[in-house]
């Protein structure tokens, strides 16, 4: 059999620049542009504010890891959870759907009672567990065959 090799560590990003990814890469580019249009079109003061701001957003952003996961999908994460209704129903459908706020006749008329169970009879629980317990070579029909002209030869006796 071929051996084959099995890559490791495929979530870890590529170093461009030292301990600098991609990512990391990309978005300091962006904070510097930003610093340098911040360091053109405004007074002292306002810049020295809006650099800070936007360096801190970018080490924030690039490099700060809460559980893990990078800061801006921690933040997404926090973002999402606020927006979705916090009350959750489980369906056995596999849907997750908020609760209704108010019932309606239209509602009503949508939910079906569930079917009525049967109880399988034990003669069929055995003829099941016969068939699977043989993988298939006797059959419960052939089993009962022979047992009925076993019955039947040995009442002729």
């Amino acid at each position: 059999m071929p051996q084959f090799v099995v890559p490791q560590f495929i979530d870890v990003e590529d170093k461009i620049i030292g301990p600098i990814t991609t990512r990391q890469f990309i978005m300091g580019v962006a904070a510097a542009l930003l610093v340098f249009l911040s360091y053109k079109f405004a007074d002292a003061v306002l810049f020295a504010i809006e650099a800070l701001f936007i360096v801190g957003v970018y080490v924030l952003t690039a490099f700060i890891k809460v559980n893990g996961q990078p800061f801006y999908q921690f933040a997404l994460s926090i973002v999402r959870s606020l927006v979705r209704s916090q009350l959750r129903v489980w369906s056995k459908a596999g849907s997750v759907s908020p609760v209704p706020k108010q019932k309606s006749a239209s509602l009503e008329e949508e939910v079906h009672s569930p079917a009525p169970k049967h109880r399988p009879r034990s003669r069929t629980l055995s003829e099941l567990s016969l068939l699977v317990d043989t993988g298939g070579k006797y059959r419960p029909e052939e089993i009962l065959a022979q047992s009925r002209e076993n019955q039947h030869t040995h009442a002729q006796k």
